[in-house]
Parts: structure tokens; C-alpha cells; sequence
């Protein structure tokens, strides 16, 4: 897919891999819409960055575990927009509680809901707006190994891999549709503490930068051979 004057959406776009992946969008000749649940102030100087890059750009809120807000939005939008080519299934959160005793139902359905159903329930919405295009969703690592981040996050990272299976199976040629599992990222989510206890984890010694995380989507997009794939960034933890 030539990126140059499409459309995208981003969810979670605000920061993070989010951000850097709407930079590199733009920077593409992308035109990107930013959604954001919260953090506002984080929204617009990704609006900033991304409008630098002399593309057009939007800011979007809405929760995507509420299907009501994600129709809403994109139904403002739409004159303006018109269609939607590109979807990038990134918001998600990691939880507040890891071990499983501690884990009660509503930190389960609050995970679950946000990081799979919110995808689901995005990618129902968009679907109205598209009718050829790309979808990436951002797994991760936990998805395939269980990770060390609580089995909620794990099962929800498992149940987008396998819906990226399903989405692919059922829109194509149309429409294609991969997924990135990253290891550890260096963003906010992560604690100083905990990013240096996971470098330890990988073979290059380090954790992932959002923009790499960014360059495995752009590859994704622009390859139109590609669907029903997970691409693995991990540094090489699959060796260890």
C-alpha cells in the first residue's frame, strides 16, 4: 500500500507506540486521526508533531470499550474524512495487579474489555468506513508466552493474536490484516525499575523503542503480501 494520502487511525495515538507510530505515518504522507481516551495534553502535541509533518491531522476521543463513543466519533468525522484506509488497533492498558490471587473481576474485565473488546468493537465501527484497506493490532510477547504482566493481560494479548487470525481470514483480499507482538517497550507504562529488570531479558540488552515498534507496522502496511501474520519484536527473548 503507497501510505501517501491515506487515512488512518490510530487508537491510543496520543503517546507511546501510538505517537511514534502516527509519526511515522505522517511522515509518509499519512493523514492521521489521533483518538485518545485521556491525557490531553499529550493529544495535542501529538497533533503538533504529527500536523509538522505537513500532513492533515485530527484528535479523537473516545473510550474504545464503549461502542456508543467510538460510533459517535467516527460519525462526526466522517464528512471530513470520508473513508478510513488504515486502523491501528493500539490502546491498551497493562492492569494494576500481576499476580493471579490478586486479580479480581473487575481488573479482569477492565483489561479484557480495553485491550481485546475495545479492538473488537473499533474494528466493527471502522469497517463501515472502510472497504479496502489495513489493519495492524498491537499485541505482544505476553500473548505468546504468558509474559510476566498477569495472566489478564496475557489472555488479552493471546485473544487479539487470534482475533487478528479471525479478521484475516474473513476480510480478505480486501481488506488485510496482521499484528506486532512486541517485547517490553521503553514508555510510560513501565517503571525506571522495571524497564532495567527486563532489559536483562533480552539478547541486545535492552528494551524496544517505540519508533521500532512504529517501523514493524509501516512494514506491515506497505506489504500488500502480507495477512494473518504476527510479527515478533523481542530483542531475541524467544532464545533465552
Amino acid at each position: 500500500m503507497e501510505l501517501r494520502d491515506k487515512i488512518a487511525l490510530v487508537t491510543g495515538g496520543n503517546r507511546g507506540i501510538g505517537r511514534a507510530v502516527s509519526l511515522a505515518l505522517a511522515k509518509r504522507g499519512c493523514n492521521v486521526i489521533i483518538n485518545y481516551r485521556s491525557g490531553e495534553e499529550e493529544a495535542q502535541r501529538t497533533l503538533e508533531m504529527v500536523k509538522g509533518e505537513g500532513v492533515k491531522a485530527w484528535l479523537l476521543k473516545f473510550d474504545v470499550r464503549r461502542r456508543n463513543e467510538v460510533r459517535e466519533a467516527l460519525h462526526s468525522i466522517s464528512p471530513e474524512i470520508g473513508r478510513i484506509d488504515i486502523l491501528i488497533n493500539n490502546a491498551g492498558i497493562l492492569g494494576k495487579k500481576f499476580k493471579l490471587e490478586d486479580i479480581d473481576d473487575d481488573e479482569w474485565d477492565n483489561v479484557l474489555n480495553t485491550n481485546l473488546k475495545g479492538a473488537f468493537i473499533v474494528t466493527q465501527e471502522v469497517l463501515k468506513y472502510m472497504k479496502k484497506g489495513k489493519i495492524v493490532n498491537i499485541a505482544s510477547i505476553a500473548g505468546r508466552n504468558g509474559g510476566a504482566v498477569g495472566a489478564h493481560y496475557a489472555a488479552s494479548k493471546a485473544g487479539l493474536i487470534g482475533l487478528t487470525f479471525a479478521l484475516a481470514s474473513q476480510l480478505a483480499p480486501n481488506i488485510l490484516v496482521n499484528a506486532v507482538a512486541p517485547g517490553p517497550v521503553d514508555t510510560s507504562l513501565i517503571s525506571e525499575e522495571k524497564k532495567e529488570e527486563l532489559a536483562k531479558l533480552a539478547l541486545v540488552n535492552r528494551i524496544a523503542r517505540p519508533y521500532e515498534i512504529a517501523h514493524a507496522v509501516i512494514f506491515l502496511l506497505e506489504n500488500d503480501y502480507m495477512t494473518g501474520s504476527v510479527v515478533d519484536i523481542n530483542g531475541g527473548r524467544y532464545m533465552i
